[in-house]
């Protein structure tokens, strides 16, 4: 869906996110939910590996 809208040159791919942001239907609500999925899924992973750090998970092997 989106991909029809992003050209990924180095001189309009910010134009073309803005686009996106601006007059794509929900295109800045699908942006901000990758954004943010994106970072909640690092920092699970950091609290899985941390968790693991913190019990000693990594002696059982």
């Amino acid at each position: 869906f989106l991909a029809m809208h992003y050209t990924s040159d180095t001189t309009t791919a910010f134009s073309s996110v803005t686009h996106i942001c601006r007059d794509v239907n929900y295109g800045w609500i699908i942006r901000y939910m990758h954004a943010n999925g994106a970072s909640m899924f690092f920092i699970c992973l950091y609290m899985h590996v941390g968790r693991g750090l913190y019990y000693g998970s990594y002696t059982f092997l």
